[in-house]
């Protein structure tokens, strides 16, 4: 009886910081306290991650500085052995993959099939998961891949299998003992190399509202006046998850729009700030600029929309809206959720433009060509830490449009809307 509790006590103490976790095939990763889940937004899954800082340490955010949207956004969680691939465009979590089987335990069904003590060989996995297609061999990398759906095994190996694979794993004999799993990989679908990431999954919704596409709404004169917002959000009794769905929605916020109109259409924000100074006042072409205002101006900020929208402080009416692209490298990051806009801009009569998330500042250029004025340099600074580690970004301003783009990669990091 001692030497059984002594033994706990030793297996307790030598893997007491290693996850212990449930793997679900096409859905998620996670335990009792979080779950990372196909879909989940890349904030989210940070905010998870801060929440477990006692146990998850050293987390790399990984991503293409010079085209951000050339490759997929990764947070490696290299103590464990865990890598979170996050579609590039979407910003939602396309694939979880454990890649060093040593650092975590990984069970299936309440089942270990990985841990200090199982092994998690072809015989293994077979045992906990069911019987499945022979498997994909890849020449390439030397690796047996077992395929179930939204789950795939690799195994490596040395041996030369090209020729001897064709009746599954478990008919080929290695010389160095049985294969073990060197990496698995949750998405979803049936192939891991035509797998996309899935819209946001009803248990990501949080009761919060987000943004599907924003749109310019013009007044009779062609003017500017507000934007058209396609909302989306959860609807349905929040005591039964089986009854709760995704409701869609359109809204629109216009220039004068009072705090009770805003919210009636968009709920309450997420946080109010109110702002001590405006430091673009300097370029305004009003007399007034200097004028101390006796009222500050304050920001309705929704996070999960990506919008800020600024009312004036003495009429409480809505006078700026501002839509976010949410880019890594940018220093608003992780701050808000990507607003999916497609703007259609008008310089005159004869030269239109359409801006979305995705656009990159060249193409604007070839388009408008003389129509904009040179860039105000804007280098961002909070009030506790005067550093900015992503350096300045560049402004463009024309016909009531601000367009914030960063140089080193001339993708448009914002777009402000004023009246």
């Amino acid at each position: 009886g001692i030497n059984a509790e002594y033994g706990t006590l030793l297996y307790n103490k030598l893997f007491e910081g290693m996850l212990d976790l449930e793997v679900v095939p096409e859905r998620s990763l996670g335990n009792e306290q979080w779950e990372l889940v196909l879909g989940m937004p890349i904030s989210q899954a940070i905010s998870i991650l801060r929440t477990q800082c006692r146990v998850i340490k050293d987390i790399h955010l990984c991503y293409c500085d010079y085209d951000p949207l050339a490759m997929d956004v990764i947070l490696n969680m290299t103590e464990d052995g865990i890598r979170l691939v996050f579609d590039p465009i979407s910003q939602r979590l396309k694939i979880i993959e454990v890649y060093n089987m040593e650092r975590v335990r990984l069970k299936y069904c309440g089942v270990h099939f990985n841990s200090p003590t199982v092994s998690p060989t072809n015989d293994q996995i077979e045992m906990s998961f069911g019987a499945t297609h022979p498997g994909v061999f890849d020449p390439a990398n030397q690796q047996f891949i077992l395929n179930f759906r939204g789950l795939s095994f690799f195994f490596p190996s040395n041996d030369k299998l090209e020729h001897n694979y064709s009746h599954g794993l478990g008919s080929l004999q290695f010389s160095n003992g049985p294969p073990v799993v060197s990496k698995l990989c949750i998405y979803m679908g049936n192939t891991l190399s035509e797998t996309r990431a899935p819209s946001l999954p009803i248990s990501c919704y949080q009761s919060k509202c987000y943004c599907e596409k924003v749109e310019l709404v013009k007044d009779d004169s062609g003017q500017i006046s507000g934007v058209k917002i396609e909302l989306y959000g959860e609807s349905g009794s929040p005591n039964k998850q089986s009854d709760v769905r995704q409701s869609s929605l359109v809204q629109e916020i216009k220039f004068g729009d009072s705090c009770q109109d805003v919210m009636s259409c968009l709920g309450a924000p997420c946080k109010i700030y109110y702002k001590d100074e405006d430091k673009m006042k300097i370029h305004s072409k009003s007399p007034e600029k200097q004028l101390e205002k006796e009222e500050s101006d304050y920001f309705y900020n929704y996070f999960t929309l990506g919008v800020d929208i600024l009312f004036d402080g003495k009429t409480h009416t809505v006078t700026k809206l501002v839509l976010h692209n949410n880019y890594p490298g940018h220093y608003d990051f992780n701050i808000y959720y990507r607003a999916y806009f497609e703007l259609e801009l008008e310089l005159d009569p004869d030269t239109k433009c359409c801006v979305t998330s995705t656009t990159k500042w060249d193409k604007v250029e070839e388009i408008i060509g003389e129509h904009y004025s040179k860039p105000v340099v804007l280098n961002r600074r909070s009030s506790t830490n005067a550093t900015n580690p992503f350096g300045p970004t560049f402004c463009y301003g024309f016909k009531s449009v601000i367009v914030e783009v960063m140089p080193n990669n001339n993708y448009i990091a914002s777009v402000t809307i004023y009246k």
